[in-house]
């Protein structure tokens, strides 16, 4: 076994854990939460959002532990801190310590989630980092297969407290020595002659590319994070019955695999960016069908085939498109810096589309709305590959995008 495919193999298990236990299961358990006790669905799921905005916080002290000291110190931490702050929720009483537990999880997320995992792909790969990534994006994309049908089960019969327990033990019995396995990472290095030294983060947060990514990604996320919650709802407002805008949006699952897939095969020799412009231009084609000809069934499922495709595949260009153009060296706080704007808007998205849900009755106006933050993060996106990246330090430009040293040529062939 290579060490990728070990690597990958370890991070697949605990990516499928932590996303199932953290994201994925709430959806499963929330109503049984607010039944129990009694709590408002605002403070039920205000908590859960905070803990979004909690991820999105800590998403770059988080990066620079790990460009410090790798993903097995740090992964592993937070698979303890996973489980502390599932044991407290499951031991929550009030809503003083259920706000706690959420805010635990929330700094748990940015210790394991995927920009931890992707930073320990490229500290330990660097330059075929992107291959593990996509790899390890489609194993992972089946956390929500297997948690939300196991979640209801535990909760049916364990209850909502019993089944957050359980989910704290596996991220101690079975994540801790699994991450603890991932070995010490060693950041490949390349000849001086063949390569140029990677950004810093303060010079990456000072170059104009930096930003416009950031909103673009943040642009984006928000309007899935608002259609993650609220699709369903729109969809019968649109005319559908409940069983059709379920039987549609169960399209989408498939469709992200289905995105990784052909990023994998179709896109394995296409750059980052050109990537990135395929899923950036394919959020506003899918939600303009939709706006069109939404009370058509056709148009439903055109949507969340385009929708899902878009959504999978963009996973990876967030992991690969940081390190093609900033460089490996300090990839997890350069990531992590960008990804918070995102986290902080997956948090905003479902609220703000209720409130815009709450003053227009008419669903055309919301999905028309979010089909102009889809312009703006294409167009946004579009802008900032336009920027040339490159050091002004006195130290050559970064090798274009795509270009692989000498060195990183011969290593290609012991990659996947």
């Amino acid at each position: 076994m290579t060490a990728q495919w070990r690597m990958i193999g370890i991070l697949a298990c605990t990516q499928i854990i932590s996303w199932g236990s953290m994201f994925y299961g709430f959806s499963v358990i929330a109503p049984e939460i607010e039944r129990e006790t009694g709590w408002s669905s605002a403070l039920v799921f205000g908590a859960y959002s905070w803990s979004l905005l909690a991820a999105g916080v800590a998403a770059t002290p988080v990066g620079m532990l790990l460009d410090r000291y790798g993903g097995r110190s740090i992964m592993s931490i937070g698979s303890v801190v996973s489980a502390i702050g599932l044991f407290a929720l499951g031991m929550s009483k009030t809503p003083a310590t259920y706000i706690v537990a959420w805010t635990i999880i929330g700094l748990a997320m940015s210790l394991t989630l995927y920009e931890a995992a992707f930073a320990t792909i490229n500290r330990r790969f660097a330059l075929q980092g992107r291959k593990a990534i996509s790899m390890l994006t489609l194993f992972a994309g089946f956390a929500s297969t297997v948690f939300w049908p196991l979640t209801q089960v535990l909760d049916t019969s364990l209850g909502w407290r019993d089944t957050y327990l359980l989910y704290g033990a596996f991220h101690l019995v079975i994540c801790l020595p699994l991450h603890m396995l991932l070995g010490k990472e060693q950041v490949r290095q390349i000849s001086r002659q063949n390569a140029h030294r990677g950004h810093t983060l303060f010079e990456a947060i000072r170059h104009p590319a930096f930003w416009k990514l950031a909103i673009a990604f943040a642009a984006n996320v928000l309007v899935f994070s608002a259609l993650s919650v609220h699709l369903l709802p729109l969809l019968q407002e649109l005319g559908h019955s409940a069983e059709l805008a379920v039987m549609m949006a169960m399209l989408i699952g498939p469709m992200q695999v289905a995105g990784r897939v052909l990023e994998r095969t179709v896109g394995r020799n296409c750059i980052p960016q050109a990537v990135g412009i395929f899923c950036f231009a394919t959020l506003p084609a899918a939600l303009t069908v939709i706006v069109l000809f939404g009370e058509q069934a056709w148009a439903v499922a055109a949507f969340c085939v385009i929708y899902g495709l878009s959504n999978g595949i963009i996973t990876i260009v967030r992991g690969t498109l940081p390190q093609a153009l900033f460089g490996s060296e300090n990839y997890g706080s350069i990531a992590g810096a960008m990804a918070a704007p995102a986290l902080l808007a997956k948090a905003a998205g479902p609220v703000v589309a209720a409130l815009i849900m709450g003053r227009q009755s008419d669903p055309s106006i919301i999905l028309s709305i979010l089909l102009g933050v889809a312009v703006l993060s294409l167009v946004v996106y579009l802008l900032a590959i336009r920027e040339p990246v490159e050091l002004k330090l006195g130290i050559a430009s970064l090798p274009t995008p795509g270009a692989t040293s000498p060195v990183a040529s011969k290593e290609h062939e012991s990659g996947l």
